[in-house]
Formats: C-alpha cells, structure tokens, sequence
C-alpha cells in the first residue's frame, strides 16, 4: 500500500512491518499505540523503524492511518481508559457491560 508519512511516499505492506518490527523491542506505551504481533508499540516507534526517520519528522496521526489501513489495531489512551467519578463497582459494570446501580 502506498502512503505519504512526512511527505515522503511509501510502499508498505502488513508482512513488511511485521519483519520491521521482528526482534524490535517495545518502549513504554504512554500516548497512542498499535498491536503488532501479540505486542504494543508506540506509535511513534514503529513510524521511526517503519520510515527510518526521526520521530519529529512525522505525526502520530500520520502512522495511526497507515497501520490502520494495513489492518493493524491502533488505541488511543482515551479508549483505554475507564471512565472516570465511578465507584470500583459500578467502572467494573461499565467495562462487563452491566446496567450500572442508579
């Protein structure tokens, strides 16, 4: 698939970010984030291994779209996080999917 990531075109495909990031180990997730294999990458991270350009050079916006038209799975911290002024039981309920007590 071609796409344009800091103006510059590339050519990538699922099996080539797969052997990219072979053997690439993860840093702590702390903003956006895509699975590859069993494993969760920063977004970032993988822009820079994936383009070889720094990490300044590139929006995580930019990486988000090209994995997500690879097929990867991307998360933004929001989608992640529980939502908040719930008592342990009732964000426990929310995330089974249970009416919350009223």
């Amino acid at each position: 698939m071609r796409c344009v990531i800091a103006r510059f075109p590339f050519d990538l495909t699922k099996d080539g970010v797969l052997d990219a990031m072979k053997g690439v180990k993860p840093e702590p997730v702390t903003g956006d984030s895509v699975i590859i294999g069993r494993r969760h990458y920063p977004i970032k991270q993988v822009g820079a291994v994936v383009t070889r350009q720094d990490r300044r050079d590139f929006s995580a916006g930019e990486v988000t779209r090209a994995m997500t038209r690879l097929g990867f799975t991307c998360r933004t911290p929001s989608e992640d996080a529980a939502p908040s002024g719930l008592t342990p039981f009732q964000t426990a309920s929310a995330l089974l999917g249970a009416p919350t007590p009223g």
